[in-house]
């Protein structure tokens, strides 16, 4: 998997939006839990960098208390869901992932409900190799793509949960990356994963071919020696 970590590295699902969230996100979960104490509508931006144990655990007693209130489950799943991916919080996403399926059985069509879902999932079955979790990933992913069939990273993801089974689906994953690269030949990241399925495939001109692509794309993308040395040497990444 030495590939695979480097190239996801800043790419994938959950882990990888942690590296965007600033004050803004930390504010939606104090203000879910001072909403919830104060019996008002929302409270203003948070004052630190950081939330306390204690605010964490009464945002999630406040949403376990509210179960049928689909505005406080969404706020709070995706909340919570985007602070365990900042702190790579693998427990912390666990609990998001109950919030937000009460979410879905509220609401099954929700758009961002359906993605906070699939990228909770996603990343607690890449962490922690559950089958299980990537298969629940990929039916919140094709609820996602099915509300925005334009949006090409949520396939590429969609098509990471076959690559990422045990054993993997070569032939599901590729499946997914070429639907993306008829969309747009240049997505990077799905022609760093392109590469990796043919390479394991051993599919070595076609894989050649994608890196060469991949090296157009973007000359100083990380994963290109390490693709470049596996193709050399015939061996799959992972």
């Amino acid at each position: 998997m030495f590939v695979l970590i480097a190239a996801m590295g800043g790419l994938i699902a959950g882990f990888v939006l942690a590296n965007s969230i600033n004050r803004n996100e930390l504010s939606v979960l104090r203000a879910e839990n001072e909403r919830f104490k104060a019996g008002a509508t929302g409270a203003g931006p948070a004052q630190e960098a950081g939330l306390t144990q204690e605010e964490i655990n009464a945002t999630i007693a406040r949403a376990d208390q509210n179960p049928n209130d689909f505005d406080t489950q969404r706020n709070v799943g995706v909340a919570i869901y985007r602070y365990g991916a900042m702190k790579q919080d693998e427990k912390l996403i666990r609990q998001s992932v109950r919030v937000l399926e009460r979410a879905a059985n509220l609401r099954p069509d929700d758009y961002d409900v359906a993605l906070s879902l699939g990228n909770a999932l996603f990343d607690v079955g890449y962490f922690t190799k559950e089958n299980e979790s990537l298969i629940k990933a990929r039916s919140f992913y094709v609820k996602a793509i099915a509300a925005k069939p334009e949006n090409l990273d949520i396939r590429t993801d969609l098509g990471l949960t076959y690559f990422l089974q045990t054993p993997p689906d070569l032939d599901g994953a590729a499946i997914e990356f070429r639907k993306v690269l008829d969309k747009d030949p240049k997505h990077e990241k799905t022609l760093q994963f392109m590469v990796q399925t043919l390479i394991k495939q051993n599919k070595s001109a076609e894989a050649s071919e994608h890196l060469e692509r991949l090296r157009a794309v973007n000359p100083r993308n990380e994963s290109i020696g390490e693709l470049t040395s596996m193709l050399s040497t015939g061996q799959p990444a992972g």
